[in-house]
């Protein structure tokens, strides 16, 4: 049997898994579905870390497509990315169907 190559599809939903990993970005997401967008300071307000440890997930949230930012100094603002979303859906749906059709075998 040979080895078979990832797939796009595989690359993907792991660096959205991978963006998923923290509870504080869940709170990030959360947020921003709750809003149409949101910025840095009113962030770094509610959320119980610092500013500079808020960048860093926002920049791994962002760095992974789920969200984007608009630069209007002196501020950031953020909303999720909608077509990345829709497809971490996809994603993530796609996967867990075929989880749990392994239920049904083992």
């Amino acid at each position: 049997m040979s080895k078979k190559e990832l797939t796009a599809d595989q690359e993907q939903l792991a660096r959205f898994a991978k963006a998923l990993g923290h509870p504080i970005r869940i709170a990030i997401l959360e947020m921003l579905a709750n809003q149409s967008c949101c910025y840095h300071g009113d962030m770094s307000e509610i959320l119980p870390i610092a500013k500079s440890t808020l960048s860093q997930h926002l920049n791994e949230l962002k760095d992974a497509g789920l969200i984007q930012g608009t630069i209007t100094l002196p501020t950031v603002k953020y909303c999720i990315n909608n077509e990345n979303w829709n497809k971490a859906k996809e994603l993530f749906g796609g996967l867990f169907t075929q989880l749990q059709k392994t239920d049904d075998i083992c």
